[in-house]
């Protein structure tokens, strides 16, 4: 694993009502969050771990949540922070299509496209309740035609440079990427443990628990489709965890993400 480094591209922020991170529990009142993608360049090649919100989509139909995102926080800026281009992207793995997951794939028409299954399925026809997780239909042009959004598809997006490969249950993404199957805040949820050549493995939990908090009581945030589903999947990645000493990483956990290297800083 000496060739692996994990990079988080911080994506800007998101404003939510407390009760909304910690469902029927709170405290109420805003809350700021962080949304991030991660990106693993490895021997293999290299993979990108969702791509963030939209700022313009975010704005059009969730203000409410108030974006905060700057030119650096897009992912073509992140990247740029890098040293790189979307196009040096391999390999986008979406693990779920919720707006802030799935905002800047439009930018990586060449790279695979690699999702659970059911995801996209979902993300056309979802519950009432998904619709505004749902909203951006700009990652798949199957999706934006079945929700009647066609006339979104404004970055030269096709059937063919939308396509996903379906996966389901637990496997390795490439040597010692190991992505897990985490569902209830979604039908097709992942999480992601990612394994280093001089430290603990990273267990990125994405959103199966949105804070530290969250997984330490087994409280998930409002957002779901299954909440049974749920508490059986932090319970998974609290087990994972302790059997592989991992270290935690969460999605939406301020304080958390303020210790986090981002940007060209990266973990090894």
């Amino acid at each position: 694993m000496t060739d692996t480094k994990v990079y988080f591209l911080d994506g800007g922020t998101l404003l939510l009502d407390g009760y909304h991170i910690y469902w029927n529990q709170g405290p109420g009142g805003d809350v700021r969050i962080p949304a991030y993608s991660v990106l693993i360049e490895h021997a293999e090649g290299r993979f990108l771990i969702d791509t963030g919100f939209d700022y313009d989509h975010t704005m059009k139909y969730l203000a409410f949540e108030k974006p905060t995102q700057t030119p650096e926080q897009t992912i073509p800026g992140a990247l740029k922070l890098l040293g790189l281009e979307p196009k040096d992207i391999d390999v986008v793995f979406n693990t779920h299509f919720h707006f802030d997951h799935c905002g800047g794939n439009k930018h990586f028409p060449h790279a695979r496209k690699i999702c659970h299954k059911d995801e996209v399925a979902q993300a056309c026809n979802p519950e009432v309740f998904e619709h505004l997780g749902y909203s951006d239909l700009s990652f798949s042009v199957e999706a934006a035609e079945a929700r009647g959004r066609s006339d979104e598809l404004t970055h030269g997006q096709t059937r063919e440079n939308t396509t996903f490969e379906g996966v389901e249950g637990d496997f390795e993404l490439a040597k010692g990427v190991h992505m897990i199957a985490t569902p209830g805040h979604t039908i097709g949820h992942y999480s992601c443990m990612v394994e280093r050549a001089n430290d603990r493995p990273m267990m990125l939990v994405l959103d199966a628990a949105y804070t530290r908090r969250n997984l330490e009581t087994l409280c998930q945030a409002s957002f779901h489709l299954d909440p049974a589903e749920g508490v059986r999947s932090m319970r998974k990645i609290r087990e994972l965890a302790e059997k592989h000493d991992a270290e935690l990483f969460f999605s939406h956990d301020m304080e958390a993400f303020q210790t986090y290297r981002t940007g060209p800083n990266f973990y090894s």
